[in-house]
């Protein structure tokens, strides 16, 4: 008989997160599911085909609340035996538009949602992932999280702060087994893109609100290749793989395994600063 494995997702209801649960749900694993609505939450769980060795939990939570994110560790914590996997996707897209134009409480919530909430929750589930053999930490990264995202301030410094975090945490979390590593999903017709369009091109600058359009138009990466990585960094397939930032639609991620010692030996897939030599400007470096 296969081993039981658990998962915790955020932002479960919809999008990635509802993909993401019909992924692991597919494939064996106990899920807790976790996001703002009942109602939206209840309708994933009735898509997921009932199994006598399989549970499913919904936790209802808005993580712009610093005070909930204590209630789903304990709550997790106290439903499963273990944590396989924690999966960090919820997220919101925040204010756009000029820095100076912004609501200053939606650019603080937009961090609390996509930086604070996910970091809180790892600070709660790490102890409890190192207790119980090892697990796996996955966070999903975003536009703006590798160069600048003009008119998404918010989110961009999230996303790129979230990254930082993690590859922090797998450094400390390696002697314990944790894996901690981050997804750039690339660019789908979610919710959050249509956002950008109803915003309109005023508020998200003419090159967001295009490229916004063309991919609610034609579609780029696919929900499922994103959950396929998932999956992969979730089990121990990817073992030794942590700290990286993994692209579901330009790195070559299923052969990985195969070279491991060159991957933990290296900073490729991480966020470095690039200094005057590596690109020619000599003049620039000591």
């Amino acid at each position: 008989m296969a081993e039981k494995r658990y998962c915790l997702i955020t932002g479960a209801s919809r999008g990635l997160g509802q993909v993401f649960a019909k992924c692991f749900w597919d494939l064996g694993w106990s899920l807790i599911l976790v996001a703002r609505g009942q109602q939206a939450l209840n309708d994933v769980v009735m898509t997921l085909q009932q199994r006598a060795d399989q549970r499913v939990h919904i936790i209802v939570a808005d993580l712009a609340d610093p005070t909930k994110i204590e209630r789903i560790a304990k709550t997790a914590i106290s439903l499963f035996p273990r944590l396989d996997a924690l999966i960090n996707n919820a997220g919101i897209q925040g204010p756009v538009g000029p820095l100076w134009e912004n609501d200053w409480d939606e650019w603080q919530d937009t961090i609390q949602v996509n930086l604070l909430a996910p970091a809180g929750l790892c600070r709660l589930i790490a102890p409890w992932m190192i207790e119980t053999g090892g697990g796996s930490i996955i966070s999903l990264s975003g536009g703006g999280a590798t160069g600048p995202r003009a008119n998404f301030s918010a989110y961009a410094t999230a996303k790129a702060g979230l990254v930082r975090f993690s590859e922090t945490l797998a450094v400390e979390l390696k002697p314990h087994n944790v894996r901690v590593n981050c997804i750039a999903p690339g660019a789908m017709g979610t919710a959050m893109l249509a956002e950008v369009v109803t915003k309109g091109e005023a508020a998200a600058g003419n090159k967001e609100y295009e490229i916004a359009v063309r991919i609610l138009r034609e579609g780029v990466a696919s929900m499922q290749s994103v959950a396929e990585l998932c999956y992969f960094l979730a089990t121990n397939a990817s073992n030794n793989i942590t700290g990286k930032l993994i692209s579901a639609v330009w790195d070559n991620w299923e052969h990985w395994p195969e070279h491991i010692d060159e991957l933990q030996n290296s900073d490729a897939y991480t966020l470095r600063r690039i200094v005057g030599r590596d690109r020619g400007l000599l003049w620039g470096d000591k």
